[in-house]
């Protein structure tokens, strides 16, 4: 994470049309104004919790043993080479054998297999408080608050991806202590264990809640991120780390992934740790994106934060900054939350843009949330598929997506194609067939082929 003073146009008017409040509602119907933008303490020094001065390399959960790249140079060994035995010379005259001539056709060398992964992105983990007390409910004695029944629908579908990322909106409580829903959010420490046990490999974790618990909430959040192996980009602990690219080693291919909001619902971070938390702005996103390659990125993702929220078509602000980030060779994907519904994909330029994830596990519905639409409980697992070209570079070879639903009654985060598949939700089918509908009809309605899981089998039309 990068960043510079200046703060690019489209990055401002960016801003300008997100919804004033700030959002997330969720709460049980939650209204309550948003504090006047205090200044957010500076990092307390002397506690008890080291600060680390960079954050190490995530390594993928998921490895394969595909062909390493056929350019590749093997790294060199920082033992010495042994030192051969002396020859030892013979006394013996032999006399040597007449040398046969070979009939065989010389061997062809054969062709490493092109590298290959596929990635895997969610939406918003938005924990208000009806989602931590069910959590709770479901405490056992690995975990006070158990969050892995939710997303067992899900599970095989995020550890099959090579490559998986949340997006978490919220700060995470050390202790689970002082949890708060909306507006001033502070989830359970329990959560990042769920997270990285049901196949997540790491979270974006630039929103416009980053600062809800101060800059202490976000030490706090990265801490239990790195006890639980999850790689995060977007927040950071010191300089050091913010200047760090976030790099995930994949089947032999380097992804670089950066993540950014685009505001703090009018906290302010301290004018000496403004490296905190990453807010937009086109020149810190491109240079550390090109920071991100020079590590040795064969392909960048940004996650932003963005648009309009429950507003289903892109803003004319999100598409201006999609093309204006897409225009060089830095940006290789963009992959949008904050709206909370599902928004379509568009491919500009060579490269595709899924505008939002929507959510993925929250509290929001119309019955919770007066300003919720109904497209607020849906959510979508987008999978993205990376190929090797000819040429060594890797892209994007198709996009698919798994369309789920948030069953309130549990938190239950539903594969709807395989639910309506199995009929396992019989209570709920027309719902999850208006969820289906919406989903693939959003997703597609810039005219890019996405292929959309219906019936539990992948559907191109």
């Amino acid at each position: 994470m990068l960043h510079s003073a200046s703060r690019g146009l489209a990055a401002a008017l960016l801003v300008a049309t997100v919804a004033a409040a700030g959002g997330c509602a969720g709460d049980d119907l939650a209204t309550g104004p948003l504090p006047a933008s205090p200044t957010v303490p500076a990092i307390a020094t002397g506690t008890d919790e080291p600060v680390p001065t960079a954050h190490p390399t995530p390594t993928a959960a998921s490895r394969s043993t595909a062909a390493p790249h056929p350019d590749a140079t093997p790294s060199p060994s920082s033992e010495a080479a042994p030192t051969p035995a002396p020859v030892q010379e013979s006394t013996e005259v032999s006399t040597p054998a007449p040398a046969q001539e070979s009939t065989a056709a010389p061997t062809a060398t054969p062709m490493p297999a092109p590298r290959q992964a596929r990635l895997a992105f969610t939406g918003d983990l938005l924990s208000h408080s009806p989602v931590f007390r069910q959590a709770q409910a479901n405490g056992n004695d690995d975990l006070d608050f158990d969050y892995r029944p939710m997303f067992e629908p899900v599970r095989a579908t995020l550890s099959d991806a090579d490559l998986a990322i949340c997006h978490l909106e919220t700060p995470l409580s050390p202790d689970n202590r002082n949890l708060s829903g909306y507006p001033l959010f502070n989830a359970p420490g329990d959560l990042a264990s769920a997270i990285a046990e049901v196949g997540y490999d790491g979270c974006s974790t630039a929103s416009n809640h980053s600062l809800d618990q101060g800059t202490g909430g976000i030490i706090a959040t990265l801490n239990l991120f790195d006890e639980a192996d999850l790689g995060h980009a977007g927040m950071a602990r010191t300089p050091q780390e913010a200047a760090t690219p976030t790099l995930y080693e994949v089947n032999g291919i380097t992804i670089g992934h950066l993540s950014y909001t685009y505001g703090l619902n009018g906290l302010i971070l301290p004018d000496d740790q403004t490296w905190a938390v990453n807010v937009i702005s086109t020149d810190d996103i491109l240079a550390e994106a090109r920071a991100a390659i020079g590590a040795g990125a064969d392909f960048v993702v940004l996650s932003i934060q963005w648009g309009a929220e429950y507003r289903v078509a892109p803003t004319e602000q999100q598409r201006a900054l999609a093309k204006e980030l897409l225009a060089g060779d830095e940006i290789d994907l963009i992959v949008g939350t904050h709206a909370h519904v599902i928004q379509p994909v568009e491919f500009i330029g060579g490269n595709y843009v899924i505008y939002g994830l929507g959510n993925f596990l929250s509290n929001q519905s119309p019955q919770s949330c007066r300003s919720c639409p109904l497209e607020s409980a849906d959510g979508v697992i987008v999978q993205v598929d990376l190929v090797e070209g000819e040429s060594g570079d890797i892209r994007v070879a198709s996009i698919g997506a798994v369309p789920t639903w948030v069953d309130r009654r549990t938190f239950t985060i539903i594969d709807v194609g395989a639910a309506l598949a199995g009929n396992s939700f019989p209570e709920l089918t027309s719902q999850l067939e208006q969820s289906l509908a919406r989903t693939s009809s959003t997703l597609r309605s810039y005219g890019v082929d996405v292929w959309v899981a219906t019936s539990g089998t992948p559907d191109a039309g």
